[in-house]
């Protein structure tokens, strides 16, 4: 979660590691966190389909708003 003093989009986490045979082998979070988390990595993804799309249309051509008005009318 979020935490005074901290950038924004950071989480304070707070795992519980549960070990087999000495090793830690699975976390266990607070629903909280975890949803807070699982948000973050959806926008993330998000921005990174954001950034990619943009880069595959950088070429693409394109017109002005006057122009695209014109072929309204």
């Amino acid at each position: 979660m979020p935490t005074e003093g901290k950038d924004k989009n950071m989480l304070e986490l707070h795992p519980n590691y549960i070990e087999k045979n000495g090793r830690a082998e699975f976390v266990v979070l607070a629903i909280e966190e975890f949803q807070a988390l699982r948000d973050q990595l959806e926008d993330l993804e998000d921005l990174l389909d954001l950034r990619n799309a943009k880069k595959e249309q950088a070429e693409a051509p394109t017109v002005t708003l006057d122009q695209m008005k014109r072929e309204l009318k």
